[in-house]
């Protein structure tokens, strides 16, 4: 598929917290065109991209060439309406977890837009610092140009992947999307246990984190299996292996990751309600 080039083309991003600022900011890092930005916890933005806290305030002759939904999954049923206007001429493109490509589209079509184009996405917060990870689906009546567009879009904030079975989206929710925290997680709890054997807490800090980030940047660049990574690691009898006797019990990581994953996926799934 080939994506347009050039900048990213105006934008109407409806909400900006956690995901939608981490977007944004890859966005402007690579070049976004004036665009409208609604959320009603931001005063200013910026210039020249126009900031606004109410749909009323939506320009009526503002053109998006993308509208991207990234507001909480239960406030779908009160953005839609406000942004039924500009779907009737621009694809959506939406990154609400749980939220269904058919269940956006009726909301649309009830609301003024029929026919209106959904595609779904699921990126996670690197995307700030452009090393995001974002799996889309398209449903068949997405022609080729939108799904390239919204590649454009996305590409800028970090590697794309695409599934061809919407019910995927929820795995992927609960993988990548939710995936962040997990690693941030081991790396609070690192630094915890390190204070607690002992080390000043800055210390405690800078090792857990640079461990994390750098781990995970060899696993990037060397392309080898993680697993094997992990057994490199590994001296029989070393300390690696102590720690991991206790990790890999079977009541230890491999359950609590497994149950973890399985109970984001259910509620990515009961989202979409």
């Amino acid at each position: 598929m080939t994506q347009p080039a050039g900048p990213i083309p105006p934008l109407l991003l409806m909400g900006c917290g956690q995901m939608g600022s981490a977007m944004l900011a890859g966005w402007l890092a690579d070049g976004l065109a004036p665009s409208v930005i609604l959320d009603r916890h931001r005063a200013d933005g910026p210039a020249p991209h126009r900031i606004v806290r109410q749909a009323a305030d939506l320009p009526d002759d503002f053109t998006p060439a993308l509208i991207v939904l990234a507001t909480k999954p239960q406030k779908a049923a009160a953005v839609i309406p406000d942004i039924a206007r500009f779907a009737r001429r621009a694809p959506v493109l939406s990154v609400m977890a749980g939220k269904t490509v058919g269940g956006l589209a009726a909301s649309l079509a009830d609301a003024g837009a029929p026919g209106a184009v959904v595609i779904r996405a699921m990126p996670n917060t690197p995307a700030a610092i452009g090393q995001g990870m974002t799996v889309c689906y398209a449903p068949p009546a997405a022609t080729e140009a939108e799904r390239a567009l919204c590649g454009r879009v996305l590409s800028a904030v970090g590697d794309t992947a695409w599934v061809e079975h919407e019910e995927q989206m929820d795995a992927v929710t609960a993988v990548s999307g939710s995936g962040p925290a997990y690693v941030f997680l081991l790396a609070e709890l690192m630094e915890q246990a390190a204070v607690a054997q002992g080390l000043p807490p800055d210390l405690a800090r800078r090792i857990a984190r640079r461990t994390v980030s750098g781990a995970g940047a060899l696993m990037e660049q060397s392309g080898v299996d993680a697993a094997e990574l992990r057994r490199r690691v590994t001296s029989p009898g070393g300390t690696t292996q102590q720690a991991l006797a206790v990790l890999m019990e079977p009541e230890a990581w491999p359950a609590a990751m497994d149950a973890a994953i399985r109970a984001a996926t259910l509620r990515a799934h009961e989202l979409a309600s």
